[in-house]
């Protein structure tokens, strides 16, 4: 998912810094592909809210005994990995919203 993003921003930073006659058609497919990365960081949302309710469960559990401890790690690192990813998905969705006001303002210098 992050090559596939990364890829789509480097097209649309291309199209804003060409001179591009088609504007309004790339305005539309790209409104479609921050539809579609606005889902995915939405079910990442999810996910990282479920492995953080997850993480709090084991790490009371260590207190009961300390054979929860290795689980309650293991969550704990894929809890900070999720939620490295679904920033990387908030900070790109928001750049794409950007990108979309570049392209409006190419539209109104026409």
């Amino acid at each position: 998912m992050r090559e596939y993003m990364k890829e789509h921003i480097d097209y649309i930073d291309s199209i804003i810094k060409s001179k591009n006659s088609n504007i309004e058609d790339i305005i539309n497919k790209h409104l479609i592909k921050i539809k579609f990365f606005q889902h995915e960081r939405f079910i990442h949302l999810c996910v990282t809210l479920f492995y953080a309710m997850i993480t709090l469960v084991f790490l009371a559990l260590t207190i009961i005994s300390w054979l929860f401890i290795p689980i309650a790690v293991i969550v704990l690192v894929f809890l900070v990995l999720y939620i490295y990813h679904y920033f990387y998905l908030e900070n790109g969705v928001q750049y794409m919203y950007k990108q979309y006001d570049e392209l409006l303002k190419k539209t109104t210098k026409k």
